[in-house]
């Protein structure tokens, strides 16, 4: 039995090792410069700009969803879906769409007008899994970012 809740600040060190392992899939274990001390500032200090959700099975978190709310001019407040991860072993098994679903709920309960996020072009099981929702994919857009 799969359990989602919200997240806690206690999660954070297994909520990092999930953005790891993400990351590793993507090929992109280098970029990831995020720490727990830093997640516990940004998601639960004075301010906090995201949220999580946490998929348990017998107590082990196996999944997360990762959001926070953003603004569009043309469309007002919606969701952004950060990150979506399900531990490897456990992929296929529900997870994902428990969160997914829920974090869906969320959009709604806070009146957002749609929720977003971004998959890339070459994750064919993401994209596949997304294609059940209705989901509308873009073309026209490019991703532009500056780190500090």
């Amino acid at each position: 039995m799969i359990d989602i809740r919200k997240g806690r600040k206690e999660d954070l060190p297994e909520i990092l090792e999930l953005i790891k392992e993400l990351a590793i899939y993507e090929k992109a274990l280098d970029q990831v410069a995020n720490t727990v001390s830093r997640m516990e500032v940004d998601g639960f200090g004075d301010h906090p700009v995201f949220g999580f959700l946490v998929a348990e099975e017998n107590e082990k978190i196996i999944g997360t969803s990762i959001y926070y709310y953003r603004y569009s001019t043309w469309k007002g407040k919606r969701l952004y879906l950060e990150d979506l991860v399900v531990t490897e072993s456990k992929r296929g098994e529900g997870a994902g769409k428990l969160l997914f679903e829920a974090t869906l709920e969320i959009a709604r309960e806070t009146n957002c007008s749609g929720m977003m996020w971004q998959v890339l072009d070459w994750n064919e099981p993401a994209i596949n899994f997304y294609k059940k929702y209705d989901t509308t994919f873009e073309d026209n857009w490019l991703n532009c970012n500056i780190d500090f």
